[in-house]
């Protein structure tokens, strides 16, 4: 009966493919941009069409600043519990394409190459939008309609952290409230496994700042005058330790210890150190073996403290002999639930004060609080189930991503359990050049949503 139900499902996805993937396209050549202001009102705009060509109901919520935030609607079909609704939170905006001679294509211009879609934001995230809404329609095509009441919550500014989205998850929280939620990402790794999660992690994103001078000098005068770039050096040097510990005082303040079915988890997460190094050309060992910590322990439940960029003085081609007036580092720190990143700032200002370098200024660029569902939810094994049968194949579930997102503000304002699961895969490259989802996955990501929500109210009723 379930085989029968699920070949339903497929068939139908398969018909609605060619057309769905035409809808994709048609999406991704538009260039949006959160981070340089590019193509937002045209994207909504889009969005909203997408959402009311196939039924739904929509409004745009501008009134508390940042980019809109696209709400959409459908009501359960005749047969549906409408007592029930699932959110699916997803983003419209995309990361900057750059460096663009890395492209083997036009970002904007989506490509198939050997059945790989290539374009900015294929799996990160219009393409899962998409296939979510292709779910919608399969559904709309079975009789009785859709098995409970959807909703969605799209945004335009999760690239640059979501600095705005709290408030309107707080004044709208009504509008938004639902039984369960499924995020915005997912894929499968290097053996084809699904990979999904259950929570994120937090970050402090810190930018230190030293300047020593109004201006550049000539190098010669490093005899007596302090450099700014070792100076930012020598306090970054103190904030970690060779062996990769965090030094700075209270960082590890609160953290929440994980629950024996969240250590259970975690120890069953495939992982291959030696596919990894493959997988980025990594020229030194894993960190953790000199710690002796399991790197899958270090991925879900440790916080992290990492330099992202350093700038100072000239970088160019060939020699010039300066002596840089100021230094900055980019430094993300991942959290882990427990933690605050207004604390880890603190932290870090406290520190660089007690050792010396109160001129080394650290200021906060994004903030996000870590989020784990109750991984003993019903909803959660829903999830796992349903990807199960679905795929055919082993379905990975982790306490928390080790990437961060906006969910602990969903999880605060709306209370509700959370997976994360998607269309990508091991070589989707978000955030980098030639981004690409592959065709059969897209399709297959379309079969499990529609699969996983026509038994999520009996699911939620146990």
């Amino acid at each position: 009966m379930v085989e029968n139900y699920l070949n339903s499902i497929r068939e139908n996805a398969s018909a609605l493919f060619d057309e769905a993937i035409e809808q994709l396209k048609g999406y991704l050549r538009i260039p949006t941009i959160s981070a340089q202001d590019s193509a937002i009102p045209e994207t909504v705009s889009h969005v909203v069409s997408m959402i009311e060509n196939i039924g739904g109901e929509t409004k745009v919520l501008d009134d508390l600043g940042g980019n809109p935030v696209v709400y959409g609607y459908f009501t359960a079909g005749e047969n549906g519990d409408k007592e029930k609704t699932l959110l699916f939170y997803n983003h419209y905006d995309v990361q900057p394409p750059e460096p663009l001679e890395e492209w083997n294509t036009d970002p904007f211009n989506p490509t198939v190459i050997d059945g790989k879609l290539f374009a900015r934001g294929a799996s990160d995230n219009k393409g899962d939008l998409v296939a979510r809404l292709t779910a919608i329609k399969v559904l709309q095509n079975v009789d009785g309609g859709l098995p409970c009441n959807i909703k969605f919550l799209i945004e335009g500014e999760e690239e640059i952290g979501s600095p705005n989205l709290a408030p309107y998850l707080h004044k709208y929280k009504d509008l938004f409230k639902a039984d369960a939620c499924i995020w915005e990402f997912g894929g499968k790794d290097e053996k084809d496994r699904i990979s999904m999660v259950a929570g994120i992690k937090g970050m402090a994103y810190l930018e230190l700042t030293c300047v020593g001078a109004e201006i550049d000098m000539h190098s010669s005068v490093g005899a007596y005058v302090d450099n700014a770039a070792w100076r930012l050096i020598h306090a970054l040097g103190t904030m970690k330790n060779a062996n990769n510990d965090i030094l700075v005082e209270g960082f590890y303040d609160g953290i929440a210890e994980p629950t024996e079915s969240e250590m259970e988890a975690v120890k069953k997460i495939p992982f291959s150190s030696k596919a990894v190094s493959s997988l980025y050309g990594l020229k030194r060992p894993l960190i953790t073996e000199a710690k002796g910590v399991d790197p899958r322990e270090a991925m879900v439940f440790h916080p992290t403290m990492t330099i992202c960029g350093l700038e100072s003085g000239y970088t160019g081609k060939g020699a010039k002999t300066v002596l840089p007036k100021s230094a900055k580092a980019k430094v993300d720190c991942r959290l882990v639930p427990g933690q605050d990143p207004n604390h880890i700032l603190s932290c870090v200002q406290a520190h660089l004060e007690k050792h010396g370098f109160s001129d080394v200024k650290a200021e906060m660029i994004n903030g996000q609080k870590a989020y784990r569902s109750d991984y003993d939810h019903p909803f959660v094994a829903h999830v796992l189930q349903t990807a199960e049968e679905t795929y055919q194949a082993e379905v990975v579930l982790a306490p928390n991503s080790a990437g961060t997102g906006p969910m602990y503000e969903f999880g605060k304002q709306l209370q509700l359990p959370i997976v994360s699961t998607g269309i990508g895969w091991v070589e989707s490259k978000a955030h980098a050049p030639n981004e690409s989802i592959r065709l059969k996955d897209f399709e297959q990501g379309v079969v499990h949503m529609a699969y996983m929500l026509s038994g999520l109210s009996t699911a939620l009723n146990h």
